[in-house]
């Protein structure tokens, strides 16, 4: 009984230090986390992926072969990041920028000499969408090597893309329109039109690709029409991919161990597995945090793949009190659309 247990906290422990529940995170493998995503790239034989925690990474990348993606970063970036960037692409290097509701990801766009800008309202369609007007399908697709292959994407709670000049990638259908929330009908003044959500424009030697939802990057959504092929044909003729981190949530612990080692040779090979060890031991509060789920699971016999739907809304309450309630359906059914199409491979 002793050991069983101890294998559970062990195990709990190393799965508190190795991931995380950060919304778009590389290493969340729920839902909102776009661990599916990174998982894809790693196991493309044709490019190398990094994870990027600072910005000196864009200066000594070899921009002509490079994709660097950019999922709604939480701070925004500096005058010296920003110039960082600017001068990738500048050099021939292509900017991924994945956005809906955030101010920084506009700043960087404007500061890397872009011109288009996500609009920041909601967009919805009331005649072509999956489970809500809030998840149009953007069917609007341009004849483009960006597009290959692609015939739509699925949108969750996106924003359209102000082109100001910049190419049309995607589009909605005609009669889409953009609110303040996700509850709001059209009326007699409503705008009703095609609106732009994925862009393409040159900024010096290289491109900045600009998408109104960064959510075609998570778990739940990376499977539907045509995420997941959108996204392979935006790094596709390149040799190596970069998921820039250095303006959101850090790394898990044993995750931001295993980069540093990776970054440092002479340090790995100086302590090699003790500093695992020690950044793992320093990171208190997520391994309580795992101890504290491991031993409620231990207690409660609770097991997260049975939870009914009510109890799935009344998490995504706890952790997204900012939603509103047609979110928190359509996110469940979306998770649950997911989960079935796993279990079927």
């Amino acid at each position: 009984m002793l050991v069983a247990l101890a294998a559970a906290v062990l195990v709990g422990l190393f799965v508190a230090a190795s991931t995380s529940s950060a919304a778009f995170g590389p290493y969340n493998s729920a839902w909102d986390g776009s661990g599916e995503f990174r998982g894809e790239i790693q196991t493309d034989g044709n490019v190398e992926s990094e994870l990027v925690r600072d910005t000196d990474r864009y200066e000594t990348a070899p921009a002509n072969e490079t994709t660097a993606f950019v999922v709604a970063p939480e701070e925004s970036y500096g005058a010296a990041d920003a110039a960082r960037v600017g001068r990738f692409v500048e050099n021939g290097g292509t900017l991924v920028v994945l956005e809906n509701f955030g101010a920084e990801s506009n700043e960087l766009l404007e500061d890397v000499g872009a011109d288009a800008r996500a609009n920041g309202s909601v967009l919805l369609d009331e005649q072509n969408y999956d489970r809500g007007p809030a998840m149009p399908i953007a069917d609007g697709v341009t004849d483009h090597t960006r597009t290959a292959g692609v015939e739509q994407l699925s949108l969750n709670y996106a924003t359209a893309v102000d082109p100001n000049g910049a190419t049309v990638l995607v589009e909605t259908g005609d009669y889409a329109y953009l609110a303040d929330s996700a509850d709001a009908d059209p009326d007699a003044d409503t705008d009703l039109d095609s609106r732009p959500v994925a862009t393409v424009e040159d900024v010096g030697d290289g491109e900045v690709v600009v998408v109104g939802d960064p959510s075609i990057t998570i778990n739940a959504m990376y499977d539907e029409p045509d995420n997941a092929a959108f996204l392979e044909r935006q790094y596709a003729d390149g040799e190596r991919v970069l998921f820039d981190l250095s303006h959101g949530e850090e790394l898990p612990p044993l995750a931001s161990a295993m980069l540093t080692l990776r970054e440092l040779p002479a340090l790995q090979a100086l302590v090699g597995l003790g500093v695992v060890v020690a950044v793992v031991g320093a990171s208190n509060r997520t391994l309580r945090d795992g101890f504290g789920a491991v031993r409620a699971r231990l207690a409660s016999g609770d097991d997260p793949d049975t939870l009914t739907d009510d109890e799935r809304a009344e998490l995504l309450r706890e952790r997204h009190p900012d939603w509103e309630e047609s979110r928190i359906r359509e996110t469940i059914t979306a998770l649950n659309r997911s989960r079935s199409k796993h279990e079927e491979r």
